[in-house]
């Protein structure tokens, strides 16, 4: 049985570790509200690309574009987003798993791109070949930064590196709940977005074919950037999720340790209880 100097210990350590689980779910609470909102915002100039796509599109009679070139598939590139850092339930390991199984059902030769050090660190030691890597991302992304990956995916593309590539991240639906997505980035299939209304009519000036060159890089850049809003708002999510468990586990601890204490407590005074009645009988 652990003597009561051990328990105080403990039970002081289990306070400690309570009171980091829960400033870390404070602060993944504060990041993903500031997420969320920029998510909202970002959303209806997404939407009207991809809708505008869909229509310029339709527009053409002839789809001759480099990003709309369907190949030969023989190689195939993952572009995955995952976390730097870990405390963030399954979010990390769902990607993973997710790449992981496409890659197994692919008969194909597959590469990576990858966002977060998780995800980099596992496929490096699976020896996959990773092209690209980008650690450290910023807890707020910018356009910016999707720019510059979507820049990256379409030369790669554009150079015929890769027939098709596919983007893997966590779509943010609530606190409680997030999935996992895989969607096709290159080629473009534009019969795979929604269109918009029917009585919507567009004129494009100098031409159609023009928009559509403008608009196509456009679309790619305003995907990645989404998944990059929704993937960091998923890791805080989850993160905040796993902290809030966590604290109430220490919490359960303290009290099953605080029980303990007192039961050795009451041990021990029962036992010098004893020890004083025995002395006293046998000084009688």
């Amino acid at each position: 049985m652990k003597s009561m100097r051990d328990i105080k210990r403990q039970i002081a350590s289990v306070k400690n570790t309570k009171k980091i689980t829960k400033a870390m779910k404070l602060v993944a609470a504060a990041k993903l509200r500031r997420l969320q909102e920029r998510a909202e915002n970002a959303k209806p100039f997404f939407e009207k690309t991809r809708k505008t796509l869909v229509n310029v599109t339709s527009k053409i009679d002839n789809r001759l574009h480099p990003l709309l070139e369907e190949r030969d598939v023989k190689k195939v590139c993952y572009f995955l987003i995952t976390g730097d850092r870990g405390l963030a339930g399954p979010y990390n390991n769902r990607v993973i798993k997710k790449v992981e199984t496409s890659i197994q059902a692919d008969n194909q030769e597959n590469n990576l791109v990858t966002i977060g050090k998780k995800g980099r660190d596992y496929f490096r030691r699976q020896d996959v070949e990773i092209i690209s890597e980008y650690l450290e991302l910023d807890d707020s992304p910018t356009f910016h930064n999707a720019a510059n990956f979507a820049q990256e995916i379409i030369d790669l593309y554009r150079q015929e590196v890769f027939d098709e590539i596919y983007l893997v991240y966590t779509d943010f639906k609530s606190v409680i709940s997030q999935e996992v997505k895989k969607i096709k980035l290159l080629p473009v299939d534009p019969d795979d977005i929604e269109p918009e209304d029917a009585g919507t009519r567009y004129l494009y000036e100098p031409s159609a074919g023009e928009v559509l060159s403008v608009v196509l890089p456009q679309y790619i850049k305003n995907i990645l950037f989404s998944a990059l809003l929704q993937s960091k708002a998923s890791e805080f999510a989850s993160r905040m999720t796993a902290m809030d468990s966590a604290t109430e586990n220490a919490e359960e601890m303290i009290e099953d340790l605080t029980l303990s204490y007192n039961r050795a407590r009451q041990a021990a005074i029962t036992q010098e209880l004893s020890e004083i009645v025995g002395g006293a009988e046998a000084l009688e």
